[in-house]
């Protein structure tokens, strides 16, 4: 995952709260007559070449690069605020 601000491009008010979303594959054997496992292997992850993104307000899962370009489209400007006490 790369180290830039993230932002969903479809409910476009999520810049902070996201999931990735990975993939594993796990290897078992079934007995032909009964149909129960016998045997079962640890996971695997599968390599994938850019990660899964989910926002976590609509749910909308897409590509890193999406939310990534969102965010480049309507950058946040840092404003700094002032307290009246």
């Amino acid at each position: 995952m790369q180290e830039k601000p993230y932002f969903c491009p479809n409910c476009r008010s999520n810049r902070v709260k996201f999931s990735v979303i990975t993939s594993y594959a796990q290897s078992f054997q079934k007995d032909a007559l009964s149909g129960s496992i016998t045997e079962f292997k640890d996971p695997n992850a599968i390599a994938e070449s850019e990660p899964t993104i989910q926002c976590l307000i609509c749910h909308f899962t897409g590509n890193e690069l999406r939310f990534i370009k969102q965010a480049e489209r309507e950058p946040r400007m840092n404003t700094p605020t002032t307290p009246l006490y």
